[in-house]
């Protein structure tokens, strides 16, 4: 990494030389405008308005526009009166407790490297606000502006993160903020079991940027001269429930599945999902239970035949059960 600024923390009396490096970088695929014929770049001149002449950087100075079509002009010389074009401090104002940051200032990330012999109030300073569990509030001038930062450990190092000012900060104002809706209990209820499937443990590892993969490979495919092979389409989302309960319960259904968790059970009521699955099936084995019926008649059939048959022989036997009854007392005589 290359440092893009040097300077110094200054923490009450003590003062920490350190260099300043981007913490994060873009991983975007970037693009050249090119003549589609022959692949020539297209270039941009920076011609005048006014004059029609081209400008180079030497005669390019800054404007700004005060309306009606009238421009002030800011020469370099302007700029370097500003005491933030050679303030390199950083310069801690307040500790506060992290959860008091909004997350909506943040801006960009820095990681401070200790120059020099100021690696141990460097350390110092990273341990104690370990300790603390707070970030420092400073101010600092990047790029020939004062931002508002904070500082806090990361992985052992001390990230400076700019703010933006709160006045930079965009209000909402939409209609429906003014509208008086109200949630019914068995609703939140149900959006809350909906959170509570599908609670987990952040792992940013476990996310890709699936698009940049895409464009990546048809990227590849073009430089090797071979066929791009489409990625697989995603199965498509379930139409919107007009029922807002009837929507909150399949979702449950559905997370619940992905997590490879039993369906709810116990007498709960079907959901949109469940009952159109329920149905798919029952309409499958329906012919199955037709045919296993019409198989069954002729048994039936057949065993009502059969039935004179016992009946018959039953009343064979009644006449033998007489004689041998009569036949009883005689076998007592001869005794």
């Amino acid at each position: 990494m290359r440092a893009i600024w040097k300077g110094a923390v200054s923490f009450g009396l003590v003062s920490i030389g350190v260099k300043v490096y981007s913490a994060t970088e873009e991983k975007d695929i970037r693009f050249h405008q090119v003549h589609r014929e022959d692949g020539g770049r297209i270039r941009y001149k920076r011609t005048c308005s006014v004059c029609g002449e081209e400008v180079t950087y030497d005669d390019i100075a800054k404007g700004y526009d005060i309306g009606g079509g009238e421009m002030v002009i800011l020469t370099d010389e302007d700029f370097a009166d500003l005491p933030l074009s050679t303030s390199h401090a950083i310069d801690v104002l307040e500790f506060v407790p992290v959860e008091q940051v909004d997350p909506i200032l943040y801006n960009k990330a820095y990681f401070l490297e200790p120059e020099g012999s100021a690696t141990k109030p460097y350390v110092l300073l990273r341990d104690a606000l370990s300790d603390s569990e707070r970030v420092a509030i400073v101010k600092v001038a990047l790029r020939q502006r004062e931002q508002l930062a904070t500082l806090r450990v990361r992985e052992g190092v001390l990230l400076l993160n700019t703010m933006l000012w709160p006045d930079e900060i965009r209000r909402p104002d939409f209609g429906f903020l003014d509208e008086d809706l109200k949630v019914r209990p068995p609703e939140l209820a149900m959006a809350s079991s909906l959170i509570d499937s599908m609670a987990g443990e952040f792992e940013p590892d476990a996310f890709t940027d699936d698009y940049r993969a895409a464009l990546q490979e048809v990227i590849d495919a073009k430089v090797e001269g071979r066929e791009v092979v489409q990625p697989e389409e995603e199965e498509a989302a379930p139409a919107a429930a007009v029922d807002l309960m009837a929507a909150l319960k399949a979702s449950v259904e559905r997370a619940r599945a992905a997590r490879g968790e039993a369906p709810s059970g116990g007498g709960a009521e079907p959901t949109p999902i469940s009952s159109a699955r329920s149905a798919k099936k029952a309409a499958k084995k329906a012919p199955a239970g037709k045919t296993a019926a019409k198989k069954a008649e002729p048994a039936k059939k057949a065993a009502a035949k059969k039935a004179p048959a016992k009946k018959t022989a039953a009343k064979k036997a009644e006449p033998a059960k007489k004689t041998a009854a009569k036949k009883a007392p005689a076998k007592k005589k001869s005794a």
